[in-house]
This record gives structure tokens, sequence and C-alpha cells, in this order.
């Protein structure tokens, strides 16, 4: 049976956000499914949003699955949401990692994205990575990794998610602002663009871009597109 690809997302710390943040988000992040929507038309992308806080994606085409599941982390780290009223000492794990993304590549037996059913192993690898009890204990909130690679071919498995153990250090480090120049990045679109859409300079952009270790990302994207079926 062929592979797709599925991306499961939840979103770090989202009750540390105020009501009105939270609402912000919803409509951000609807906002930002329909441009994957577009975007990935060939790809055959399907997106939905679950409880305002938790978004799962399929693809026909696996191989986009990694860029997809980059905007989306990129995406959330860039968001400018209102300052709280108050102190709220979770709210810096949304700061820092935005998005916990786990995808997988595996058989999805049912998928009838226009009846919004996605139903089978792939959706139940990449689900079952973001319900692990490894990631907290009761006490304090501990964030080991956030971003995972599941498939039923271990081999397969073991590379990506060495891969995507490397990419999720790379961003950590990244601010709000160079997460913004690498979304852009990754939809294809050149400094000059970037600049133009973001009213900066292209060498301010040049820097962002270098700053948040652009190559890199990109070099691991294109491996992932050209190697994964």
């Amino acid at each position: 049976m062929k592979n797709r690809a599925t991306i499961s997302c939840d979103i770090v710390s989202s009750t540390a956000l105020s009501a009105e943040s939270r609402d912000i988000l919803a409509t951000k992040l609807r906002g930002l499914v329909k441009k994957l929507t577009k975007h990935f038309e060939k790809e055959g992308f399907y997106g939905r949003i679950l409880k305002g806080d938790y978004i799962e994606c399929a693809l026909e085409e696996p191989d986009a699955a990694l860029r997809v599941a980059l905007l989306i982390k990129t995406f959330v780290r860039s968001l400018e949401l209102p300052k709280p009223k108050y102190e709220n000492k979770r709210l810096k794990y949304f700061k820092e990692h935005g998005v916990r993304i786990a995808i997988a590549v595996a058989p999805l037996e049912n998928y009838q994205p226009v009846k919004g059913v996605m139903d089978g192993e792939a959706i139940y690898l990449s689900g079952r990575a973001l319900n692990r009890k490894d990631t907290y204990d009761k006490q304090k909130v501990i964030i080991k990794k956030t971003m995972y690679f599941l498939s039923s071919d271990q081999a397969l498995e073991d590379l990506h998610e060495t891969i995507l153990e490397m990419l999720d250090v790379i961003l950590a480090r990244c601010s709000a602002k160079q997460c913004e120049v690498v979304f852009h990045k990754l939809l294809n679109k050149s400094e000059v663009e970037i600049a133009k859409i973001l009213k900066k300079n292209q060498s301010t952009i040049n820097q962002h871009s270098t700053a948040a270790g652009w190559n890199a990302i990109y070099r691991a994207v294109s491996y992932f597109e050209e190697n994964i079926h």
C-alpha cells in the first residue's frame, strides 16, 4: 500500500495563553491551513484544526512533509500575541518552542479528505508520538524535544529522527524574526520578495537568514524531499 504522510501538531503550553491570545492563535492557524492547502495542492495537502490548538495534516506525496512541518513550526514561533496582563511561567515554553510536531510516513488505509476522514497507521503513529508522557513530569515541564519522525521502516525512522532532532536544536535558537524569514524561504520566496513583504532591507533579511542557519535547514529539507517515499 502506498505511503502517505501525516503531521500531528500540538501547541506548547496553549493553556498559558490568555483567552484573547488563544482566539487570535486559532484564527491565525486557520489562515495558515488555507495557505498550505493552496500552496501544496499538487502534493494533496489536507489539514484541519481541532480544539483550536491541535493540527492534523495529511499529504498524498510524503516528500513535502518536512517542509510543511517546518512551515507550521516557524509560523507559530514567529507569531506576536498580546502580552498577558499577569505573569505566567509556563508561557515561556510557548515562546521558546511554539509547537510540538510529529511526522509519520506510512500507509493511511482510510483517507477521505472531502469527508474529513484520516484513519490508518500514519495518523496513529504521529498522534501517538505527541501523546507520549516523556516530555514532562507532574512537578515541572521539561521539554526534551519538539520534533519527531515515525515510520514502519525502522531504518528510515532512525535516519530522519536524527535529522529532525538537529533541526529542532537549530530552530530553538532562532528568534521570532528569524523564524519569520525562514517561513517565507520555505515558501520559496526570494530575499527581495521577503524584504518587500516584511518591509525590511534585503541585507536585514540576509542577516536573519544566516543567523537562523538557513543553509543547513535548506539542505535537510532538500535531502528529505529527494529521499523520502
